[in-house]
């Protein structure tokens, strides 16, 4: 028998909660409690996160959001140096804005 999954539009909490614990099950928790964690937190300098992690983290969004989200996109369309400074924050913004 096929699910059906019901496209809900989250909230810009709800998708930082969501990310959040992507982010947790890609690093591990025992990293994350030593961590503050917030949408100003950055991918490369706050989370310490190497490119396998994010890439991890990209196919959990993927997975999750399916086609609504063209986060490979998104990203593919930043150059290196918006990639290093990528927060948070700006990936809500953009899953926010694509619901």
């Amino acid at each position: 028998m096929d699910t059906i999954v019901t496209a809900v539009k989250l909230n810009s909490n709800e998708i930082f909660n969501l990310l959040k614990q992507f982010i947790t099950e890609v690093i591990g928790e025992e990293f994350i409690e030593e961590m503050d964690i917030s949408m100003e937190s950055s991918f490369n300098k706050d989370l310490e996160m190497d490119s396998i992690e994010i890439v991890a983290f990209s196919e959990k969004i993927k997975a999750h959001f399916g086609e609504r989200i063209n986060f490979t996109g998104w990203l593919s369309n930043m150059d290196i140096d918006q990639l290093i400074e990528l927060k948070l924050g700006m990936i809500v913004k953009f899953i926010e804005s694509c619901q």
